[in-house]
């Protein structure tokens, strides 16, 4: 008998060694270097499914190319994050923090593809079919199109796909799934790879559109080798704070779709409820008047938001100064405050920073830069801007206010919610006529900004 060989696999990037290793070399990590045993896994059985057809090369100016047909959900922030619908045969990547809601919005969404007559089949790896039918009566979402087994075994899951042939089929979570042939623990990086081919075969093979429920890291990326997001067509993020009622879904990487698309949400008793105004939603606690508060108009995709951005700067009692951010890039803030030093002769060297995004949302364009810089000075100097003001724009290190894109419908959307001044970069102002009855103030620099908005 052949003695079995043994490898180490690093369980965050997938990263293989013939022995073992403190520190992963691949993605730098401590102690994530586990012991597998090497075995040749047989999928000739695996893919009798797809028909076996040879093809020939063709030119690519003979291909009639046709759009993509897709499912429109109900869930009209779903349809918007995937660009449109759910493609069939695609498969999708869906991973998110512990209790965040990614079981309630793939139950609420399986229910409503029922209504249009899809049939549906949930397995679920982590819950009995017991407990997944009390969150379907909690969520009203009983069909008798909606299969629910609880399954963890490859083989078997895939026995039950052959014999019922589902339009839609929901894997919770990739890491439970097992196949029988790999030695090594569920949710390892050999089993999460394996794993994924076979449901990635099938979904090509059978045109079924399968979601993968995918666990996180502490570092909040999809655990297991990066290679499960190039394999699967889409990857969406489902990111909130526990504490805040809102839920935001995320497109990391879409071949059907734009990814720059978000889709906001919000937790209830009948679970997560789509949020059709969110710039509503989240000044509707605005405090008026209050040093340090701005609302800036962020564009997340096609669609924009207004949020309200907070600052408070205070004494520090420490040697080196703190500097914290929530919502937003804490280095960004480091070099926002650096302009303002050097640029404004603002001393905040002796000064601990702290800024917060209002509502738990994430702002990841440079154009918010504008109004972080407006409310780290309103709060130095302890001078309350404008309550209706909006403002954005993107700073350069020379104290420039650069131009940024999509100003009619940041402006629009502001008119809309009785905001009625507006300070924007200059640069931006030109080829466009703003709406009647809101000021428009053009900046070029930080200091014409803090003029117009502080006096």
């Amino acid at each position: 008998m052949s003695k079995q060989k043994t490898k180490f696999c690093c369980q965050e990037c997938g990263y293989e060694s013939p022995k073992w290793m403190g520190k992963c070399p691949g993605c730098q990590s401590w102690n994530t270097m586990v012991e597998e045993i090497e075995t040749v896994v047989r999928t000739q059985g695996m893919t009798s499914a797809i028909p076996k057809t040879k093809g020939k090369p063709t030119p690519i100016n003979q291909i009639e190319s046709s759009p993509e047909p897709r499912v429109v959900t109900s869930n009209k922030e779903l349809n918007r994050v995937l660009g449109g619908g759910i493609v069939p045969g695609s498969l999708i990547l869906v991973g998110g923090d512990p209790g965040i809601g990614k079981s309630t919005l793939l139950l609420q969404t399986s229910f409503e593809l029922t209504k249009v007559g899809l049939k549906v089949l949930y397995i679920s790896g982590e819950e009995s079919v017991k407990q997944t039918k009390l969150r379907a009566d909690r969520l009203d979402a009983a069909s008798p199109l909606l299969f629910v087994l609880a399954e963890t075994n490859l083989e078997l899951i895939e026995e039950a796909i052959q014999e019922m042939n589902p339009d839609f089929l929901v894997i919770d979570s990739i890491q439970t799934v097992f196949h029988p042939t790999v030695t090594s623990a569920p949710g390892t990086v050999s089993q999460v790879r394996e794993c994924t081919g076979h449901f990635m075969r099938i979904a090509k093979g059978k045109g079924i559109a399968t979601v993968l429920v995918g666990h996180v890291t502490k570092e909040g990326a999809i655990a297991g080798p990066r290679m499960l997001e190039h394999m699967v067509d889409c990857v969406l993020y489902f990111e909130g704070e526990r504490h805040h009622s809102y839920r935001v879904l995320r497109a990391v990487k879409n071949r059907f779709g734009s990814t720059n698309e978000i889709g906001i949400f919000e937790m209830q008793e009948v679970g997560l409820v789509e949020v059709s105004n969110p710039s509503e939603l989240f000044l509707q606690e605005r405090p008026l008047g209050v040093a340090g508060s701005t609302v800036v108009a962020s564009m997340e995709g096609t669609r924009p938001v207004l949020v309200e951005i907070q600052a408070l700067v205070s004494q520090t009692n420490f040697p080196s100064p703190r500097r914290m951010a929530t919502g937003v890039d804490h280095n960004r803030l480091s070099l926002i405050i650096a302009v303002l030093e050097k640029r404004m002769g603002m001393f905040l060297q002796n000064q601990d920073a702290y800024l917060n995004v209002a509502g738990g949302v994430k702002l990841d364009e440079p154009a918010v830069d504008l109004a972080i810089a407006i409310s780290i000075a309103s709060s130095f100097r302890d001078q309350p801007t404008q309550p209706y003001d909006v403002v954005f724009g993107e700073i350069g290190l020379t104290g420039e206010v650069r131009g940024v894109s999509r100003i009619d419908q940041r402006v629009k959307e502001a008119e809309k919610l009785g905001f009625r001044r507006v300070i924007m970069p200059e640069k931006s102002l030109k080829g466009w006529s703003p709406p009647k009855g809101m000021e428009i103030i053009g900046v070029n620099t930080v200091a014409e900004a803090l003029k117009a908005a502080l006096g």
